[in-house]
């Protein structure tokens, strides 16, 4: 028995490798291929394009604002009196030449009346002397008075010419000084708080009767680095006053709580000096302010255009590869191959940036470039269906972002 049982057993053993021999034969040379050949395949990474579009980009430099009035004026008086009315209101907006305040004119009022009365005594007397000075002249031709005779009445007659002429510059010098007691707006603006009412005792050295600012057009101050300068100035080309007024853009704060519309104006003022201790400069914009949008003291975000980049390179930034001081990104050509290109960035704004390295037209990749490799092949990741059309979707790709 134990004879026969190691014969079986050979005999299985057998029959195992030999079937093991034959599947063997039957799968290298079979179906075995065609799987050999795709796991060899070289690997595709889905990847997510965008073509870099080709536009003008703005340059523009950011800073925190102040507005401030163009011009304010503290209003005073020029004669020491007392008030004798009040023609406006606190925060009325008045315009130039509108009346202000009235002061007490009576003393001054008198000095006029003095001196115009004086003007006419002299006149009288003039016109007397004229009257003998022409009649001795007759007198002369007719032998019946001597040449000095008329010489005397001559001058007296132009002594009081004289006179007349400082009567009526003394009658001018009355009317302005009664013309001191009515106080006009020297500009158009809006008033402040008014520190007097009538009976108030006013001088030219006291505090002043009230305040206007002109808020329309208004005026936001700002600073920049000194590095923005040579910009500022054009690079050297030529005097600042020849050039276009650089642009200014101003955000504000609305009602709610969230960015109002902004508003634009221009560069009016450059300090001619760099502040050596915060090593910035100090600029002024003119801006249109007809709604009253801008109040003097406030805060707000000022962006001025420096220069304009004309039909520049534009992709966004998500798409840049950071390498320390070094930007990168992957073109992808017509052979579906990624190409690691660097860049250099011109300008940024938001999201997108004007790059010089690439054209106008090639697309780069988006998303999915983490696990790329220079000259690694590509495939542009199909856009998510609706769960109900997964089925019918078909495995036809988008190419997400390649209009962006």
């Amino acid at each position: 028995m134990n004879t026969r049982a190691r014969m079986g057993w050979t005999v299985v053993v057998a029959v195992v490798a030999a079937g093991g021999w034959w599947w063997q034969g039957r799968g290298g040379s079979g179906e075995a291929g065609p799987a050999g050949k795709a796991g060899a395949a070289p690997h595709s990474q889905a990847v997510t394009l965008v073509t870099v579009r080709q536009q003008d980009m703005p340059v523009q430099a950011e800073a925190a604002g102040t507005v401030v009035p163009l011009n304010t004026v503290e209003v005073r008086p020029q004669v020491s009196t007392t008030v004798r009315s009040v023609a406006i209101q606190e925060g009325q907006f008045v315009h130039q030449g509108d009346l202000l305040f009235t002061l007490d004119d009576r003393s001054d009022q008198a000095n006029l009346e003095k001196a115009r009365a004086t003007l006419l005594r002299d006149q009288a007397t003039l016109a007397d002397l004229e009257r003998q000075w022409r009649r001795n002249q007759e007198l002369l031709a007719q032998n019946f008075v001597s040449q000095g005779a008329l010489d005397s009445v001559q001058a007296q007659r132009d002594a009081q010419v004289a006179l007349v002429a400082s009567d009526k510059a003394a009658v001018r010098a009355a009317e302005v000084s009664a013309g001191y007691n009515t106080v006009r707006a020297p500009l158009s603006g809006r008033a402040g708080a008014i520190a007097v009412h009538p009976g108030s005792l006013v001088s030219p050295t006291g505090d002043p009767l009230v305040t206007i600012s002109q808020i329309d057009p208004i005026g936001v101050s700002f600073t920049l680095p000194e590095a923005q300068l040579p910009t500022l100035l054009g690079d050297g080309d030529g005097p600042q006053q020849q050039r276009t007024p650089l642009g200014v853009t101003v955000l504000r704060k609305a009602a709610d709580g969230g960015e109002a519309a902004p508003m634009t104006g221009q560069l009016s003022f450059l300090d001619n000096t760099v502040d050596s201790t915060s090593g910035t400069i100090k600029l002024k914009a003119r801006l249109a302010n007809p709604a009253q949008a801008l109040w003097p003291g406030q805060y707000v975000t000022v962006r001025l255009t420096l220069r304009t980049l004309k039909d520049a390179a534009v992709l966004p930034q998500a798409a840049l590869i950071i390498k320390g001081d070094d930007r990168e990104v992957y073109v992808v050509g017509a052979d579906q191959k990624a190409d690691l290109r660097p860049v250099k960035v011109l300008n940024n704004d938001g999201a997108w940036a004007a790059v010089s390295g690439v054209k106008p037209g090639e697309q780069v990749v988006m998303e999915g470039k983490e696990n790329l490799r220079p000259g690694g092949s590509v495939h542009v990741a199909p856009t998510a269906a609706p769960a109900s059309a997964a089925s019918s979707a078909g495995s036809a790709p988008t190419r997400a972002g390649a209009g962006a």
